[in-house]
């Protein structure tokens, strides 16, 4: 860790009560930031501020609402004068509902978060960097769901496909400006988001196996997440925008048909019969099936 790298700078921390998002406010305040955690969960905000000491204040309330955004701004520049850094984090995961049967509100739940909420943030962070005659750092929290694609999860990985949009669109006219905009994308790392799903597959119950398929072996933590938001953030990254750093344990590289990469490691019978109820026959080679 590079001590100070990030003395006399505040940061506003989105989804900052568990999970990477608290592994982020406690990255970021160990290099000298002042935080402001913000999180739905009022409780777990305060409980995140108190453990980062005085240099830290907590804001309760929904991302995807333009109040709440107003609100957690106001409250940084109240508290500590002015806002150097973002981590927008918040995000939800949303049903595991299969595609015929989710429903227009699920889906839109999902969007409200993982998108809205970005955009709210990212326009945020650009208004007050123009009030304040500064540059900036941000960084948007993404997914290796931004990349590829599965059969379940499909508001989630349309969500984070959506903010790569966000992403490039807000690094392109942040650079003249001197905002550098940037993502992660991590990979798996189990943290209260799935745990919902604790007993689904795709879900919490199931990380780790999935994740010894990864060239690493083994599932991340919300720590090795935080320390490349903290670089991403920081001046050591200070010619680095636009760009989605994938902390996954190297999942995105994987070729998932050769041996190495997990192929047989499970039966595809036992998946097709989770997501269908029933085993799916294989289309014949050319058919549009």
């Amino acid at each position: 860790m590079t001590e100070g790298r990030l003395n006399g700078q505040v940061a506003v921390v989105t989804g900052a009560g568990n999970g990477i998002g608290r592994g982020s406010a406690h990255r970021l305040a160990a290099e000298g930031a002042r935080v402001v955690v913000v999180d739905i969960d009022g409780s777990a905000a305060e409980r995140v501020a108190g453990e980062l000491g005085s240099e830290a204040i907590a804001v309760a309330g929904d991302v995807s609402s333009e109040q709440t955004v107003s609100a957690y701004m106001s409250a940084a520049v109240e508290a500590f004068g002015r806002v150097d850094l973002h981590h927008l984090n918040a995000g939800i995961f949303g049903t595991f509902t299969p595609l015929p049967d989710l429903t227009t509100e699920e889906f839109d739940a999902v969007q409200a978060v993982n998108v809205r909420g970005q955009f709210l943030g990212l326009r945020a962070a650009f208004r007050q960097f123009r009030a304040q005659h500064s540059s900036g750092a941000i960084v948007l929290t993404a997914s290796i769901a931004s990349h590829t694609g599965s059969a379940d999860l499909l508001a989630y990985q349309t969500s984070k496909h959506a903010v790569l949009g966000l992403l490039h669109g807000a690094a392109m006219y942040g650079g003249p400006l001197g905002v550098r905009v940037n993502a992660v994308a991590p990979g798996i790392v189990p943290t209260d988001l799935f745990a919902a799903a604790a007993g689904t597959v795709g879900g919490k119950n199931d990380m780790s196996r999935r994740a010894s398929t990864t060239p690493l072996r083994r599932a991340g933590t919300p720590e090795e997440i935080a320390s490349v938001v903290a670089f991403l953030l920081s001046s050591d990254a200070a010619y680095v925008t636009g760009q989605v750093v994938s902390v996954d344990g190297g999942a995105t590289i994987v070729n998932t048909v050769r041996p190495s990469g997990g192929a047989g490691a499970w039966s595809t019978q036992d998946v097709d019969a989770a997501l269908y109820g029933t085993a799916t026959p294989s289309p014949e080679p050319g058919s549009n099936a």
